[in-house]
């Protein structure tokens, strides 16, 4: 299991004792062989991987920097490409590892241009990423000052990833852990930045998530929700009668004002919309790091403008709201 004694370390001088004493044997569960085939396989590919050093890294930057070509042999490099591309699909990034690119499914970069203006700077903030895939958005955080980013994603093949991102860029106040929303302590009011991109569809009650983010937030604590919406006005909302783009697990598309009045009554304050924006299929595709369908695949091929159902093609917002102080 990775090692994630700092991260305790950090949890307990912030006074979530009650986190840190149930986490020890979440983690446990989760690194669990037993539970997923693949587990081995991963932790081999990561064992694998020298602890390189490198000439520099960079956080701040579209493509997550760490060394250069220099830095290593041609043979060194062919085998660190092979070792990465075990952890196959690779679905948020991109990075820029040793002048190996690794372009990713999303071009995730966009997502944080179009968030970064409008945020509270993260400079010496705590911050949650719900749902935060490898964690790509987590070193942007860390790029952006954050002084602690916590990472959460179910998904374990994701959390693999960011080990061997770590294991190459070297220590950082920055994790990525094997856990969902339900298994956060209730009313943590912990962080002072809470992201949630991409995660309040596959929510079956999107106000109970909107609810569990705002008690992750200490008071005056800046919420970052992105998510698909669709056009209309107050009270709209689409629940697709069964696919949406193909997934199985979508739920709640609603309007912008049907979204700012959701996170209205769960009690956030100062709730506005600064970006809404088509999903293009230059912004999410496949690619040699990720080689199964994606979002060209999952629309209609005569109309770019519906999905394959039928049903609006995918749109997103990003809204930002306050926990009231």
């Amino acid at each position: 299991m990775p090692d994630y004694q700092s991260l305790f370390h950090d949890l307990l001088a912030a006074n979530a004792d009650a986190w840190v004493a149930v986490l020890q044997t979440q983690l446990a569960a989760a690194f669990d062989p037993s539970r997923h085939g693949d587990l081995p396989k991963w932790q081999a590919a990561i064992a694998a991987i020298p602890q390189f050093s490198h000439s520099h890294t960079r956080t701040d930057t579209d493509a997550i920097e760490i060394g250069c070509a220099e830095d290593l042999t041609a043979l060194q490099r062919k085998n660190l490409e092979q070792h990465l591309q075990a952890l196959h699909p690779w679905r948020k990034g991109p990075y820029q590892l040793f002048d190996i690119f690794i372009d990713t499914e999303w071009r995730s970069d966009w997502k944080w241009q179009r968030l970064q203006d409008h945020i509270a700077p993260l400079t010496h903030r705590r911050v949650l990423d719900v749902g935060c895939g490898n964690g790509y958005h987590c070193w942007r955080m860390f790029g952006a000052g954050a002084k602690t980013v916590v990472g959460i994603d179910p998904m374990l093949l994701n959390v693999m990833q960011f080990h061997a991102i770590k294991k190459l860029h070297g220590t950082a106040p920055v994790y990525v852990l094997p856990l969902g929303m339900e298994d956060l302590p209730a009313n943590l009011q912990l962080f002072d930045s809470v992201f949630s991109m991409g995660v309040l569809y596959h929510r079956r009650s999107p106000i109970d998530h909107l609810l569990e983010l705002k008690g992750c937030l200490q008071p005056g604590g800046e919420l970052i929700l992105e998510t698909l919406v669709i056009d209309g006005g107050l009270g709209e909302a689409l629940l697709p009668p069964d696919r949406y783009a193909k997934m199985r697990n979508v739920w709640f598309l609603p309007s912008c004002p049907t979204l700012v009045n959701w996170l209205q009554r769960c009690g956030y304050t100062n709730v506005r919309v600064v970006d809404v924006t088509v999903t293009s299929v230059a912004e999410q595709r496949s690619t040699a790091w990720m080689r199964f369908n994606s979002l060209q695949d999952y629309l209609d091929p005569n109309n770019p403008n519906l999905t394959a159902e039928g049903l609006p093609a995918p749109k997103r917002a990003i809204v930002i709201a306050n926990n009231p102080a």
